[in-house]
């Protein structure tokens, strides 16, 4: 446990420590605390249990542990501090801390070898995704399902089976050129980011942001053996993945030259930015990382900060828009989204209430907690239903998942699409003939 103490202060610096000024504002927007009323559970608590727990105050237990992962990691805090606390840097580094000579679950074993023997190489993520593609189409997994047996005695592997994404046919960078050309001029050299279950789970939403890119006059660059960002590690305290991930990506992408890195999952985006936090003493890759994370855009980002010109369809849709925590919070992207859909011709948007308010899935959080993640999921259905839309956008692969399981399990007739894909579906065809 001193060890621990000794590797938490050389992580984290007594600035980092002291910059919360208890004033209690990240009390409203926290959604942990919102449920409990438990000051240990805010944002403000958990900072005065980790400045407790570097001084020698307290003992590392239980109730500590517990604490740093019932947060979401949802940086709603941030948004709100006036003091500019820098929480999710805190909160990974104390992650980082505890997985240090934890007894883990049989669960916790499971995940640390997916996130860092598989999830960190394209090809056995490729194998992995194959074997889950093939059970999920199997008969093995209608007969669980339609018996319900898999409910009944395995709750919790039940629900981690409902929030898997469904694999898709062909991994995206197999149906994607290293170099694509645009439909028309050629205004933009961009850079783009296939992510890993991205690319695995939702290969047709990576396709759409090609087309879309390549309607705005992109020259688009898609680098072969592209890595996952890494930001999955960091969120369950794997840091040394995390950077070393980050290194294989802006070596690769640091060969081609380009103006924006688009992104279309908030969490891969919002870490990608974020890239030169790793590297602060790391003087090789400071201002490599620096130059990389300046270029990150999220898609709707570089949609709207350009002007770009799309041709569309009218289309008569009743839509809301559900803020995923990583592009509100970590990239600070709110209205972005929002003036693309009132551009689109025909649309009836209503906003919907709360729409910064985690919906639970968190990046791994509903796999770990379930049950809490299912409360937040409940606050989400109640207000997306309150909206009467037909659909609902957002920016994030893990909130997609989340949400569709509500839907199922609401049993609604909503559908949740990716803003990229709703966009790609009403803009028209500009290549000339």
């Amino acid at each position: 446990m001193d060890r621990q103490r000794e590797n938490l202060s050389e992580l984290i610096s007594d600035d980092l420590l002291t910059q919360c000024i208890h004033c209690g504002i990240c009390l409203s927007v926290c959604p942990t605390y919102d449920i409990t009323k438990l000051e240990r559970s805010s944002p403000r608590g958990r900072i005065r249990l980790i400045k407790a727990f570097a001084n020698n105050e307290i003992s590392l237990g239980k109730l500590f542990e517990d604490e740093m992962s019932f947060c979401l990691g949802c940086r709603a805090c941030e948004t709100a501090c006036p003091a500019g606390v820098q929480y999710e840097n805190l909160h990974q580094k104390t992650k980082h801390i505890l997985n240090k000579g934890r007894k883990f679950s049989v669960q916790k074993i499971a995940l640390k070898y997916f996130l860092n023997k598989i999830l960190t190489s394209s090809a056995k993520l490729k194998s992995f995704s194959r074997m889950l593609f093939y059970y999920q189409k199997s008969w093995l997994r209608k007969f669980l399902h339609s018996t319900s047996l898999l409910k009944n005695i395995f709750s919790k592997l039940f629900l981690m089976d409902e929030l898997s994404p469904q694999i898709s046919d062909v991994a995206s960078d197999e149906l994607i050129d290293e170099i694509s050309l645009p439909e028309n001029e050629q205004k933009y050299n961009v850079a783009f980011h296939v992510g890993c279950i991205m690319n695995v789970a939702f290969a047709e939403i990576n396709i759409d942001t090609i087309e879309v890119l390549k309607k705005s006059g992109c020259k688009i660059y898609t680098p072969i053996n592209q890595n996952c960002c890494g930001a999955l590690h960091a969120h369950n305290g794997e840091l040394n993945t995390a950077k070393g991930l980050a290194k294989s990506n802006i070596d690769l992408f640091e060969k081609f030259g380009y103006e924006y890195l688009i992104s279309n999952s908030a969490g891969c985006g919002a870490f990608m930015k974020e890239y030169v936090e790793l590297f602060n003493e790391d003087k090789r890759y400071t201002e490599k990382a620096e130059k990389f994370s300046s270029k990150v855009k999220d898609i709707s980002e570089f949609i709207t900060e350009n002007d770009i010109n799309l041709k569309y369809k009218r289309t008569d849709e009743r839509v809301t828009y559900h803020d995923a925590c990583h592009l509100v919070h970590g990239q600070g992207v709110f209205k972005q989204p929002r003036e693309i859909i009132n551009s689109l011709p025909g649309i009836s948007y209503n906003e919907l209430n709360d729409s910064t308010r985690c919906c639970g899935s968190a990046g791994i959080y509903n796999i770990l907690r379930q049950e809490d993640s299912m409360l937040f999921l409940d606050q989400k259905m109640e207000n997306i239903i309150d909206t009467n839309a037909d659909i609902v956008l957002t920016g994030n692969p893990g909130c997609l998942l989340q949400l569709r399981y509500g839907v199922k399990k609401y049993n609604k007739n909503i559908n949740i699409k990716h803003i990229v894909s709703f966009v790609n579906s009403t803009t028209k065809n500009e290549k000339k003939n």
